[in-house]
């Protein structure tokens, strides 16, 4: 009996598990098989490429002399901010609009592993527009003299804490898609509660109107933990915050789904 019950767990379990990497499948060769998703990463690297190599001025990496690629992560959060929901619009949004999200409910899947199928597949697609740029760091790396005269514990850092940062933004995209059928509508909410995490609790609290709370209110920001991360110090307050941070969104999201059983 003991090892029946085992048994039945195990292919329960699998068969859970198959469902999820199904589903990862299914949105890794939905943009693969259009032009989203090359579209997503070539913006990205043109954009980001751009303003290091190309325009004069602040962010130009051969103007500024010296052997770091800060202004990358000085700019990507904000490329960010709109690439993020650019992936994840239509995740949900198009799911309703098509009524296929209905039967996507009925299948033995929960709404966890649908959640999370989608939001892995969106930090997979993040996460291959932002390999590519590790190209810059070795072009610095070999402009700089002496050649390697680059401080790579801050530049894996700053990696480390722009990954979280997208991944946060993508989490929210997630949510945002799944308020609406309609994708434009899904990336404006995108748009705008990604800008509000990141630089609406900052500039609320340098408006120092709330004594004591100002630190706190700073604190819920995500260019606070993401500046904190860029040092090249991994501290767990920081790591916590982001994972807790996509958690937040994550959950929001699936408080959205059964929503619709109510």
């Amino acid at each position: 009996m003991i090892t029946t019950k085992k048994l039945s767990i195990s292919i329960i379990f699998g068969r859970l598990k198959l469902g999820m990497g199904t589903l990862f499948l299914k949105e890794i060769n939905s943009f693969i098989h259009s032009l989203t998703g090359y579209i997503v990463v070539i913006i990205f690297l043109a954009a980001i490429s751009l303003f290091l190599w190309v325009f004069p001025g602040t962010y130009n990496i051969l103007e500024a002399g010296y052997a770091n690629i800060d202004p990358l992560f000085v700019l990507a959060p904000w490329v960010f901010m709109f690439l993020a929901p650019a992936i994840t619009m239509k995740m949900f949004a198009e799911e309703t609009r098509t009524g296929t999200i209905e039967m996507l409910l009925t299948k033995p899947v929960s709404e966890w592993q649908i959640i999370l199928s989608k939001y892995l597949a969106g930090v997979s697609l993040l996460l291959m527009s932002l390999i590519p740029t590790l190209f810059y760091f070795y072009t610095v790396s070999n402009l700089g003299a002496p050649p390697s005269n680059i401080d790579t514990g801050a530049m894996w850092g700053s990696y480390i804490g722009l990954l979280f940062l997208g991944s946060g933004f993508i989490a929210i995209g997630v949510f945002a898609s799944s308020l609406s059928s309609n994708q434009i509508i899904a990336f404006i909410l995108a748009v705008f509660i990604s800008f509000i995490a990141y630089v609406g609790f900052e500039s609320l609290s340098s408006l120092e109107i709330f004594g004591l709370a100002d630190h706190f209110i700073l604190s819920l920001g995500i260019n606070e933990h993401y500046i904190s991360l860029s040092r090249g110090v991994i501290d767990t307050r920081d790591v916590l915050y982001f994972l807790g941070l996509i958690f937040l969104f994550l959950l929001l999201t699936k408080t959205k789904l059964e929503s619709r059983k109510w």
